[in-house]
């Protein structure tokens, strides 16, 4: 299977090339005594390039941490790409469907928003950021699924799978204790490689190169490019139709 996941990240990195060409580009801006890259515009197309960048590392990162056992770490930035998988789908399906909601301008100004001010220090508030709900962004998605399964059904089950997941970000015990085995028991801390989690993590590891595929194909859609997005899809039948090795 990693031949194919390596041709699939090369095909997103070119992809993702491709859309950054169809943006304004950063550019420098004084922060403090340090220049930093930021888009000046701040608009939804340059957000969705953003966060497709995150998911193509991330799935780059999700493969050598399962090469080499570390399954830990993998299931916690599942969780990371289980998000910016959602927010990809949130934020293109606003463009394609012309559905602008005060929810996706709230999204963009929190996700925009800087951590330090001109003068290079941390900007004082005395409120949090305005984070949109994740369960907002989840009921947004789940209307979108179609009749087949109800609204609730489909929070429930994203929900469900994010406190899973949450648990190895937050090191819970329950998921500690996966680490924990062999002759004589202890805790595995250098890789799991040879354990019955790396045949589990590995299948999973297919369903988010999966959802990679699908977040390129809408974000091709949201740039309005329908050519582009009928090759990924086909792309997509393609990465189905390979057998997986269990």
């Amino acid at each position: 299977m990693d031949g194919l996941y390596q041709q699939t990240l090369k095909n997103m990195e070119q992809t993702l090339h491709i859309f950054e060409s169809r943006v304004p580009p950063p550019e420098f801006q004084k922060m403090g005594k340090w220049s930093v890259f930021r888009y000046k515009e701040k608009n939804i197309h340059q957000a969705l390039i953003q966060k497709l960048a995150r998911v193509v590392s991330g799935l780059h990162a999700a493969r050598l941490l399962l090469a080499n056992g570390f399954v830990q770490e993998l299931a916690a930035l599942q969780r990371m790409l289980d998000e910016f998988n959602e927010d990809i789908t949130f934020l293109a399906t606003g463009v394609i469907n012309g559905d602008m909601t005060d929810s996706h301008q709230k999204y963009l100004d929190n996700f925009y928003q800087e951590e330090f001010g001109e003068d290079g220090k941390p900007l004082a508030t005395s409120e949090p950021r305005p984070m949109v709900p994740r369960k907002k962004i989840r009921a947004y998605l789940a209307r979108l699924k179609g009749p087949q399964v109800s609204e609730s059904k489909q929070i429930e089950t994203t929900t469900v799978l994010s406190k899973v997941y949450s648990g190895f970000v937050h090191g819970a015990s329950p998921q500690i204790m996966d680490m924990y085995g062999g002759d004589p028991p202890r805790f595995a801390v250098s890789g799991m490689l040879g354990t019955p989690r790396i045949i589990h993590h590995s299948h999973d590891l297919w369903n988010y190169f999966y959802r990679g595929i699908l977040s390129f194909a809408v974000v091709a859609k949201a740039f309005g490019d329908d050519d582009m997005c009928n090759e990924i899809r086909k792309y997509r039948d393609h990465f189905e139709s390979v057998p997986r090795r269990r």
